[in-house]
């Protein structure tokens, strides 16, 4: 599917309407007019190890990038991903990569590595937001973070290609203030009215944005990161988790529906069985046609539905 981002002197189009056809895992138009207005004449190559941030460069690069993220594909786990042949030639001709880093991606490194280009622009997310090897890799889940990759993206893209400066900081504008403008709203809508409410979660995945909601998490930070890494939770969180829900300690349940272990599912049998309303994250965009925005959008409104739900008395 192509992606043509256009940005017309003066006018913020309407980039919603738009925005679902910029599946991250195929190439953007590589023609189109500049932020000026005028013809533009250089198309970057760049890409991403996962199309939540493929997604969001292939935005704001618009028409002067072809992107292509490599991971779109629901059902792969970005942990045990083994790149192909094609992947490696991919980072190899990109003038700028974004791999995720904090131990998520690790292959991503491992290709870079493979093909040593000095002019390669690599920017590693886990470096960039200060999450070191060990942490939640989980951060296009938290909106502060999105947006400082945004930024570190569009100024990568005016290093690279500096004659369409102003046409990179049209498109960062743009996304900003109408591709996000939802998004936004959602985050502040749900920690004005539901800020400080119990919500139970699957793992860590969800960690991020429940902070930037001011949602209460309350299951054991080390059940979490037990199921985001494939290792097996204690008895002891488990035990917790089932009195958290039978308890109705909790108001929600969130889990990612990409991963759902024994124990999860279990879980969520329990909440459902209780009358907790359970709503569901995924690692990857979905449908993968999604743009990031209308995906997180999407899923921030089934979360402000199941709040309001269990807010009834």
């Amino acid at each position: 599917m192509v992606f043509r981002s256009i940005v017309v002197s003066g006018t913020a189009l309407a980039l919603a309407m738009c925005m679902t056809a910029c599946a991250a895992g195929s190439p953007s138009s590589s023609s189109g007019p500049s932020a000026s207005g005028q013809q533009g004449d250089k198309v970057i190559t760049v890409a991403a190890s996962i199309n939540a941030w493929g997604s969001i460069l292939t935005q704001l690069g618009g028409a002067h990038v072809r992107a292509t993220s490599i991971i779109t594909d629901p059902a792969t786990d970005p942990h045990t991903y083994e790149p192909t042949p094609a992947d490696g030639r991919i980072i190899a001709s990109s003038a700028l990569f974004v791999e995720n880093g904090i131990g998520y991606d690790s292959w991503a490194a491992k290709t870079i590595a493979a093909s040593p280009d000095p002019n390669r622009v690599v920017l590693d997310v886990g470096q960039l937001v200060g999450v070191p090897e060990g942490g939640n890799p989980h951060r296009w889940y938290s909106p502060a973070d999105v947006e400082r990759v945004a930024d570190a993206i569009t100024a990568d893209l005016k290093k690279i290609d500096p004659a369409d400066t102003a046409y990179f900081d049209a498109q960062r504008q743009n996304f900003e203030s109408v591709g996000l403008a939802r998004y936004h709203q959602l985050i502040n809508d749900i920690k004005t009215r539901y800020g400080g409410t119990p919500v139970g979660a699957s793992e860590s995945i969800f960690s991020p944005l429940a902070e930037a909601l001011g949602l209460n998490l309350i299951t054991p930070a080390s059940f979490l990161k037990a199921i985001s890494e494939g290792t097996d939770p204690s008895a002891g969180d488990k035990s917790l988790i089932d009195s958290q829900i039978s308890g109705h300690r909790m108001k929600v349940y969130v889990y990612n529906s990409q991963n759902s272990t024994p124990d999860v599912a279990a879980q969520v049998a329990e909440a459902k069985q209780a009358g907790i309303p359970v709503t569901t994250v995924t690692e990857t965009l979905s449908p993968a046609t999604a743009s990031f925005q209308d995906w997180q959008a999407a899923q921030l409104q089934d979360l402000q539905a199941a709040l309001a739900q269990a807010a009834k008395p």
